[in-house]
C-alpha cells in the first residue's frame, strides 16, 4: 500500500529495552530516513511478571513526533519537550482545521567534535554508536553522523568517523563543557563497544 503511493519504507532492526527481537520502521523523506514505528516482541519476564503467563506480547510506538515535524516542518525534534512559549503558542488554534506553519527560532549556536576509532573484528553496530552518544549527551546531542569510512590497505581494519553537533536549547554552550562530554563518549565506546580510539 506504501509503495503503491511511491512511498519508501524499510524495516531495520533496533534495540529498545523491554522488547527482543525489536524493529523499526523508516520512511524516505526528503532523501533522509526517518524512524517512524519503534515495536518488537515484549520480553518475556515482563509478561509473566503481569500474571500472563504463556502469552507473547507485541509493543509497538507510532512516532507521532516525527511524523509532526514532517507535517509543520520543525527541524528539531527536541522543542516538542521545550516550553518556550515562542513555539508552543505557534499551536493554540481556535479550530482544528485552522492552517498551522511553523516559524522557525532563533536558536544558539552548535558545536560539533568528531570522532574516529577502528572496527572490532565482528558484533559492531552504528546504531549501538548512536545508543552509547544520546545516553551519555543525552538531549544536548542534536546530530550523529557518519562522515568517513576507511579500510586500511594492509591491516584490513575498518575504521568509522562520527560528527557528533551538541547543541542546548536554551544557552550557548562552551567547548570545555562539551569536551567532558566527548571525552566520556570516547571512553564509553571502548568500553561498551569494544573498538579502538585514534582519539
Amino acid at each position: 500500500c506504501f509503495q503503491s503511493r511511491g512511498l519508501k519504507i524499510r524495516w531495520v532492526d533496533c534495540y529498545f529495552p523491554f522488547t527482543h527481537p525489536s524493529f523499526e520502521m523508516e520512511i524516505m523523506h526528503k532523501g533522509e530516513w526517518i524512524e517512524v514505528l519503534g515495536c518488537g516482541i515484549i520480553e518475556q519476564k515482563i509478561i509473566e511478571s503481569a500474571g500472563a503467563c504463556k502469552r507473547v506480547g507485541w509493543a509497538f510506538g507510532l512516532g507521532l513526533e516525527r511524523l509532526a515535524m514532517i507535517l509543520y516542518e520543525i527541524p528539531d525534534i527536541r522543542l516538542f519537550w521545550s516550553e518556550d512559549e515562542r513555539f508552543l503558542k505557534q499551536f493554540f488554534m481556535i479550530h482544528p482545521d485552522q492552517p498551522v506553519k511553523f516559524q522557525p527560532l532563533s536558536k544558539y549556536p552548535p558545536l560539533t567534535n568528531d570522532i574516529s576509532f577502528w572496527l572490532p573484528p565482528e558484533g559492531y553496530s552504528k546504531n549501538d554508536f548512536y545508543d552509547v552518544v544520546r545516553n551519555i549527551g543525552g538531549d544536548l546531542i542534536e546530530k550523529v553522523a557518519l562522515i568517513d569510512e576507511f579500510v586500511h590497505p594492509e591491516t584490513k581494519k575498518a575504521s568509522h568517523c562520527y560528527q557528533i553537533t551538541y547543541r542546548h536549547m536554551e544557552r550557548t554552550l562552551t567547548q570545555d563543557e562539551v569536551c567532558v562530554i566527548h571525552r566520556a563518549i570516547q571512553k564509553a565506546a571502548v568500553e561498551e563497544l569494544g573498538v579502538e580510539g585514534r582519539f
